[in-house]
Parts: structure tokens; sequence; C-alpha cells
């Protein structure tokens, strides 16, 4: 049976896992390269059995899935993917199963970036490297800013905790919080136009559905102070793209740190990539070692209960 490991862009899903309980009955193939779309994905995946998914890098959608009559078992990292289509899945016999994940690393990514925006450290990292003068920048002090965070579960409770860590005021807004859960973790709760009209940072931490899908629109970051700044680390279509580079190619709000992008990979030739006030990072919110070690882990989980006819972790 042949299984097939998608878009491991650093090689590592062989050495990060113990694939020993199924080598004796699979065949895997690691595809280290995204694919350029639906078609490529679909003569690619041909006569494979398995397939392991990487969250959303390469969807599944109805039309994929009816184009490889050998699929049997798909697998994404991660307990959930909204781009797999798990009905056609299973109108077609298709087994889907998820993994664990461990910590919270997209918390980390989020700092890097307000770190980076605030502080400008890889900056100037890179000036010195490259030869050039003494400093140049001035920094802001995190202390005592106005953290404004969209969306207050589990990552967004995380990062209020490390604001709080740096003498940050914190204030939150999600459609259905509460003031009592958000001063229960020490987050004032507030409305949405005062979050995004006093806010020195607005860093969001909202899953994507499509309730959320423009969540955060222009006239939203038409509130935000000129001198505030935007991160995303959740998706990309929480927030309204075009407006979104509207606003920093105008220099309207200070800056932005994004990690995540409608097309992913970003365009060689996209406009993020041209402008001095944004930071970018290529979707790096989940791709920890640690948390790597448990997707893989549980992927052979997976396979093996699969070929022993007791699938584990479907999800429905």
């Amino acid at each position: 049976m042949r299984a097939a490991i998608l878009d491991d862009y650093q090689n590592v899903a062989l050495s990060l896992a113990d694939w020993s309980a199924v080598a004796g009955d699979v065949e895997t193939v690691v595809f280290n390269r995204p694919f350029a779309g639906e078609a490529e994905t679909i003569a690619a995946l041909q006569g494979f059995a398995i397939i392991v998914g990487m969250r959303e890098r390469t969807p599944f959608p109805r039309r994929v899935i009816e184009a490889l009559p050998d699929l049997k078992l798909l697998i994404t990292t991660g307990a959930k993917n909204n781009s797999f289509d798990v009905k056609a899945a299973a109108e077609h016999g298709v087994i889907v199963c998820g993994t664990g994940t461990v910590g919270t690393p997209t918390t980390g990514i989020a700092f890097g970036l307000i770190l980076e925006l605030t502080r400008r450290i890889g900056f100037e990292n890179a000036r010195l490297k490259a030869g050039e003068p003494w400093q140049v920048t001035i920094g802001q002090d995190l202390e005592g800013l106005t953290l404004g965070i969209v969306g207050l579960g589990k990552l967004g409770q995380r990062v209020a905790a490390v604001a709080s860590a740096f003498g940050m005021r914190v204030i939150a807004w999600s459609q259905n919080l509460t003031a009592e859960k958000a001063a229960a973790v020490g987050v004032a709760a507030v409305g949405k136009d005062e979050l995004f009209r006093n806010s020195d940072i607005v860093t969001i931490h909202y899953a994507l559905s499509e309730r959320s899908r423009g969540l955060v629109s222009g006239a939203d970051l038409a509130l935000m102070k000129p001198t505030a700044l935007l991160v995303n680390t959740a998706r990309a279509p929480i927030v309204d793209q075009a407006a979104l580079l509207e606003a920093l190619q105008a220099k309207r709000i200070a800056g932005a740190g994004l990690d995540v992008f409608e097309s992913e990979p970003l365009p060689r030739d996209h406009p993020y990539r041209k402008l001095d006030n944004v930071v970018l990072t290529p979707h790096l919110g989940y791709v920890s070692e640690q948390n790597y070690r448990v997707y893989f882990r549980d992927a052979v989980e997976n396979i093996r209960a699969f070929l022993d006819g007791k699938p584990i972790r479907v999800i429905s």
C-alpha cells in the first residue's frame, strides 16, 4: 500500500517519528514541495491509498477526492481541517483522521512579529552583518502599550498572559466574549470599535469560519491609530486583505506583522513583499519541532490502526 506525506518542506517527517510500525506494510513517498494547483495534486497522487496532509497546505475539496479513486485514508495534522471535504470523503469511502498538537507555538510567532515591528531586531541584525554603520532605529517598549486581542480562546489567553508579563494593558473582543470570562484571565472585555480605536497593537486569534471571514473590515482598520500595528497569525481571510493592503500602502496604520496569506506560498510579486512597514513570515505559527513530533507520531499510529481495521482519531 502506498502512502504520501505532503508538504514536508523541511524534509523531517521520517526523522521526527518512528515509522517502523508501518514500514513493512506501506511504501512511503515524501513530497517536499507544494503542488502548483489541483491538477498537479491529482496527477501526483494517483495510486496512493494513504495521504498525510500538513494542515491546509494542500486542500482536498470534493473534486480532488473524487479524482483519487485509490484513496482510502486521509490524515490531517491537527484535530480538524477546513480545507478537507469530510462529507465528500465519507461518500467515497475515505476515512479522515486527525492528530494531536502540543503547546501553543503560534504565541512565539505572534510576539516575534510584535518585537520585530517594535524593536527591529532582525532589521538591525541584517544591517550589522551587511557592514552598515551603527544603530539607526529607535524602538517602542511594549510596557505600557495596549494590546487588543481579537479572539480570546486558548491561544488568545496565552498571548494575553505573555503580554501581561511584558507590562502591557490587554483588552479583548470576540462575538461571544463576556466580561466575566475576560476578567478571569486578567483581560478587559471591550466593544469591537473600542478595541480597534484604542489598541496600540491588534493581534488576531480567531478560527476561520464563514462567520469570521472578513471579520476585520476596512471600517475596523480605519478606526486604528496611525501609530498602531496589526498582527495576524490566524488566517488571512479573517481580515479584509484589500483594505489592509491599502491601509499599509497609504500608511494609515504604522505597520503589520503577517504569518498568513490568502495564497500560500506567497506569490513572488505580491505587494506585501515590497512594503517596508510589513514584517512577513511564511506561515510558521504551528511549525515547531515539538508540534511536528506529535503530528507525525500520531500519523503513524493512525496508519497502523487503519491497517489493523480499527481507525482512530476519526473526523466525522
